[in-house]
């Protein structure tokens, strides 16, 4: 039943038109980074959709967004600082068995791993099957492994609302990992409470940290699905103590930012008419809006000891 309160959610979710994405002290008065939004990979988050006030957020800080509708080569990249990817699918519906296949081409995904190397910035988010297995040969080009399930946690203090895939991380829990990206550029700006709304586990390559790290008890559901979590009893997850869903490493002169999660970035109203809730970087008492600032601040190399 807690998984299908998730799926509930994830199927009726709309943009929170009412969401502040001003920025008081942008990082970027002086400076602004180009950041290219890939909307050409049958993405569900897009900065023109499901991700406008994660676009809006990061315009406010001083950032030039550019969405982009074309494969991905060297030339196109080279005008950029940041990528943005967010749940790109080899399809357009989620629910369509397609969705699962590669949502890049080989050469694609070598030509973001040489602009990255050479000095780019990524920011690559995969959440939930099918999600990862979309992204997984993207991911592997830089060392990350992508579970590509729905990551659960039934340990108390570790989730919220009664729903073991709404994963909550604190420094208090043991969930957050000690990075820039979390202490920000000042006390105002430390993350202390993250909250994530249903998504996979990751691994990082060598010298990476985890930002967002899971309980020793975590446990990853292999579905194709979140719909196929529905039906599946927890007790045949696999374990999944020692991963997380989020990490930062530096690659090359470039720098690479995964998340096993989408919605913590995104501003949304889920649930059924009789039943609305905020769900993203609008829910009260989280740190999620400040952990996408710092995020994208880091990759634009504006924090401290990048």
């Amino acid at each position: 039943m807690l998984a299908i309160g998730a799926t509930a959610a994830r199927a009726q979710q709309v943009a929170d038109t009412t969401f502040d994405a001003s920025v008081a002290q942008p990082a970027f008065a002086k400076r602004h980074p180009k950041v290219l939004f890939d909307e050409a990979h049958h993405n569900f988050h897009t900065a023109t959709g499901r991700y406008k006030a994660f676009a809006d957020l990061i315009t406010h800080d001083g950032c030039l967004v550019t969405p982009n509708r074309a494969p991905f080569t060297l030339p196109e990249l080279a005008g950029y600082d940041i990528l943005i990817i967010s749940n790109a699918l080899g399809s357009e519906r989620m629910s369509d068995s397609t969705a699962a296949r590669a949502a890049f081409t080989g050469p694609e995904c070598d030509q973001v791993r040489d602009w990255v190397r050479g000095g780019g910035a990524l920011l690559l988010i995969a959440d939930h099957a099918p999600m990862g297995s979309a992204a997984k040969d993207l991911a592997a080009r830089f060392g990350v492994d992508m579970r590509n399930g729905v990551t659960v946690d039934t340990t108390a203090g570790r989730f919220e609302q009664m729903n073991p895939t709404l994963l909550l991380y604190t420094r208090a829990n043991g969930g957050l990992g000690d990075h820039p990206i979390l202490a920000g550029r000042d006390s105002n700006e430390r993350v202390g409470r993250v909250l994530a709304f249903t998504g996979q586990s990751l691994t990082g390559p060598e010298g990476s940290t985890a930002l967002l790290v899971l309980s020793p008890n975590a446990r990853d559901l292999i579905v194709p699905s979140l719909q196929a979590a529905m039906t599946t009893d927890i007790a045949q997850a696999i374990p999944a103590a020692g991963r997380c869903q989020g990490l930062a490493f530096a690659f090359g002169k470039g720098c690479v930012v995964v998340l096993g999660e989408a919605a913590m970035l995104s501003a949304q109203i889920g649930g059924s008419a009789a039943n609305r809730f905020k769900m993203g970087m609008n829910v009260p008492g989280t740190d999620d809006r400040q952990f996408a600032l710092n995020i994208v601040r880091w990759l634009g190399r504006a924090l401290p000891n990048h």
